[in-house]
């Protein structure tokens, strides 16, 4: 599902973000990234979601060696991908519902059956009631559930989430856990950057640990 060989990520300047990072994640799993402030989550996250490219090394997603695809061929990859931002990246002059359906728009989905699959997605995360509110009128941890109904709709294969509980309450951040949980089960391919150890203990298992770009 994701197979990351020697993978280095280097700005401009000479900082190495990442260096010689390998791992497979194979398709179902739940995988966390874990590591300090700077370690190089986010990069990784970046590079797993195709939101940048790495210098060297493969990167394989899908069965697709994304280090070797042209930029016109990565949106149809991102169709597969569902990505939870930091700062979530919500529209707040759309109410919940169509910011959940702004990605089936712009996929030319009809109105009707974007409508019917958005109230599914937001179902999905305990938000239906709330399809009529404004981002701003809903709680932190309400706005992040938003952010991965949104995040879903398309039904990805691959969910990716970069700190998704950064400025939650403890009882937010297990609520987002206990959702990512929901949809590994079903067969969705959850990958995680979280400096959160209380998620990390609760599957130890799959974890991918950075300190200072390296994998230890």
């Amino acid at each position: 599902m994701i197979v990351a060989s020697n993978l280095t990520k280097r700005y401009s300047g000479g900082y190495e973000a990442l260096r010689d990072i390998s791992f497979e994640i194979s398709a179902g799993q739940m995988v966390f990234i874990s590591g300090h402030s700077g370690a190089g989550k986010t990069t990784l996250v970046k590079l797993i979601s195709t939101v940048e490219r790495p210098t060297s090394g493969s990167l394989v997603v899908n069965g697709q060696n994304l280090t070797a695809l042209g930029r016109n061929a990565l949106p149809y990859v991102r169709r597969n991908l569902g990505m939870i931002f930091q700062d979530q990246k919500l529209l707040f002059d759309r109410n919940a519902l169509d910011n959940v359906m702004l990605p089936l728009e712009i996929a030319g989905l009809p109105r009707k059956d974007a409508i019917r699959r958005a109230q599914a997605a937001l179902d999905k995360v305990g938000l239906l009631a709330r399809e009529k509110a404004l981002p701003v009128t809903l709680s932190g941890g309400e706005q992040q559930r938003l952010a991965i109904a949104r995040a879903v709709v398309n039904r990805p294969t691959i969910l990716i989430a970069d700190e998704p509980t950064g400025n939650l309450d403890a009882a937010s951040a297990s609520d987002i856990l206990d959702i990512f949980t929901d949809f590994h089960r079903v067969g969705v391919t959850v990958v995680v950057a979280t400096h959160d150890q209380s998620w990390i203990d609760r599957h130890p298992e799959h974890v991918i640990r950075l300190s200072r770009g390296s994998q230890q």
